[in-house]
């Protein structure tokens, strides 16, 4: 979990985003290419379910920006996936996978002329979001997680228990049992 000053800093990029300011917050930042640091994922059915054909062209073209804040993003101004390295080394290694597939969704999407953050959506009912979490939702049960799991993964500090029950809905996926809700809301 992100410390608070982290939290405070990914929220005030996120209005930054908002508000077009996005180049003061590349200041300190290194870039390399995602294959140079995602060895593998070409091969991953998730990812080339994303991309078909495309995959290796889009993968071997697409650039990490390491930053210093949040977690995992896509960079709206020019397609770019933004990483924190210290998420990437101390994150638990299967919610960064699925982070990495969630994101992927995010670069096929702006590779589209998708809006990937639609004014005038919440987060959990912003349509690209849905459509990133039912895939990685998809994958994270192809790779056996449990539907309590699943729910952990999904569930993150800028969100509601509402929002998160929201987002579930908005999946269409009738996994969560009030059991799960239990348990999920005990860990939180």
């Amino acid at each position: 979990m992100a410390s608070l000053a982290e939290y405070i800093v990914w929220m005030m990029f996120r209005i930054m985003r908002k508000l077009r300011l996005t180049r003061m917050l590349r200041l300190g930042t290194s870039t390399v290419m995602f294959l140079d640091y995602f060895k593998g994922f070409e091969k991953s059915q998730a990812v080339r379910g994303i991309f078909g054909d495309k995959t290796d062209d889009v993968l071997r073209n697409l650039k990490i920006e390491f930053t210093w804040f949040g977690y995992m993003g896509v960079n709206d101004a020019n397609g770019h996936l933004m990483v924190n390295k210290r998420y990437l080394n101390e994150g638990d290694k299967v919610d960064i996978y699925l982070d990495v597939v969630h994101e992927l969704c995010h670069v096929n999407q702006h590779m589209e002329g998708k809006e990937l953050f639609e004014p005038g959506y919440d987060y959990v009912d912003r349509p690209t979001e849905v459509e990133a979490y039912r895939y990685t939702v998809k994958e994270a049960q192809r790779l056996g997680l449990s539907d309590e799991r699943i729910l952990s993964y999904l569930q993150t500090e800028w969100m509601s228990r509402e929002d998160l029950k929201r987002l579930v809905k908005n999946l269409g996926i009738d996994l969560y049992g009030e059991e799960n809700w239990q348990i999920n809301a005990q860990n939180n």
